[in-house]
């Protein structure tokens, strides 16, 4: 069993306690990352590429004098230094770009949900009815992430696993399937996930990727398919089972937590390895000084939605329990998220 030191960013990296001047700037600066890649901007930043004003000038039809706000902005924070006629990135900006995923997920995705946080603790607004998170974006989110921070890992886990059919629960966007399947030949996929938008941009990826027949996006809720007789075509013949940061949701109820691996077990009869990843509960010891990215934003968006999160002694116990061996445990790049692989006794 892999069981690394926890990565040095997991111990945080903004000082405590936050100051009004860094919360409010840090607040617009979230806003100007996702706006420079809304605009298209951030692939060139990431490869550290020169923004001549002429070409940023064609890569939207959007008001100029918008556009040249959001470009001074960005120069403010630090993440282009602006020369004559050109905007170079700078480290700082290029490492923004790599991180896209985290504003995408929180800017994109959650922002509604921030928005009214003090509504949703008075009561006077309620999650999923009055408030919504936009699913495309929390999907799209992920797999930038996904694809910028955790591919290699992910790659070195599937090393030791053998499987014809990979089922991915809570696929988002079916960007790691589809990158699992094509780089282990003659095996198939299927992504499935709840959201109609998510499963929309799969499916044209996929297309995209010239992988129909290999690759299938499925629109499902995940607790339905644990259900019995919940089975999804051919994705109930998969031996091989895949989740990423999906596992907290599943868990929510605790009147079915203890069941929902065994329930997994059961839909997926063939299945003799499980990959999952899911950022759990820190530690109390852990809320010290200095704050990891990502954490905190994790935890008050799950908290407004009425999702529990859990340790991860809770996770280990709950595959213990479905008869589940841990054969891999390492942390990722995002503090507080854990990888298994698992083999099924």
């Amino acid at each position: 069993m892999s069981t690394s030191q926890t990565p040095d960013q997991w111990h945080g990296q903004s000082p405590t306690p936050i100051s009004p001047a860094d919360a409010y700037n840090g607040y617009i600066a979230a806003n100007v990352v996702f706006a420079l890649d809304r605009i298209g901007l951030l692939d060139r930043m990431e490869r550290g590429e020169a923004l001549y004003q002429d070409d940023v000038d064609t890569l939207t039809t959007m008001d100029t004098d918008r556009r040249a706000a959001v470009l001074r902005a960005a120069v403010g924070c630090g993440y282009l230094k602006a020369e004559e006629g050109v905007f170079l990135p700078t480290e700082t900006g290029r490492d923004i770009a790599r991180s896209r995923g985290y504003f995408t997920w929180a800017v994109g995705g959650y922002n509604e949900v921030f928005a009214h946080a003090g509504a949703l603790s008075t009561g006077t607004a309620r999650y999923d009815e009055d408030v919504h998170r936009d699913e495309a974006m929390v999907a799209l989110g992920s797999g930038q992430a996904d694809q910028s921070m955790f591919a290699r890992q992910v790659q070195q886990a599937f090393e030791g696993v053998d499987f014809e059919t990979l089922a991915d629960l809570g696929s988002g966007t079916s960007a790691r399937v589809r990158r699992v399947v094509s780089e282990h030949p003659g095996t198939r996929g299927f992504g499935i996930d709840i959201s109609e938008p998510a499963t929309a941009i799969a499916r044209r990826n996929i297309a995209e990727a010239g992988l129909e027949g290999r690759v299938e996006a499925v629109c499902a809720d995940a607790l339905d398919l644990l259900a019995p007789n919940g089975g999804i075509g051919g994705a109930a013949d998969a031996d091989a089972v895949m989740s990423f940061l999906l596992l907290h949701d599943l868990l929510a109820d605790p009147s079915t937590r203890a069941d929902i691996f065994p329930r997994m077990r059961e839909a997926f009869p063939r299945a003799r390895s499980f990959v999952f990843a899911d950022t759990m509960l820190r530690p109390v010891t852990g809320l010290d000084d200095k704050l990891p990215i990502f954490s905190a934003g994790f935890e008050l968006a799950h908290a407004m939605m009425g999702v529990p999160l859990h340790p991860r002694e809770t996770y280990e116990e709950l595959f213990r329990c479905a008869g589940l061996r841990i054969a891999r445990r390492e942390p990722m790049a995002t503090p507080h998220t854990w990888l298994y692989v698992l083999k099924a006794d």
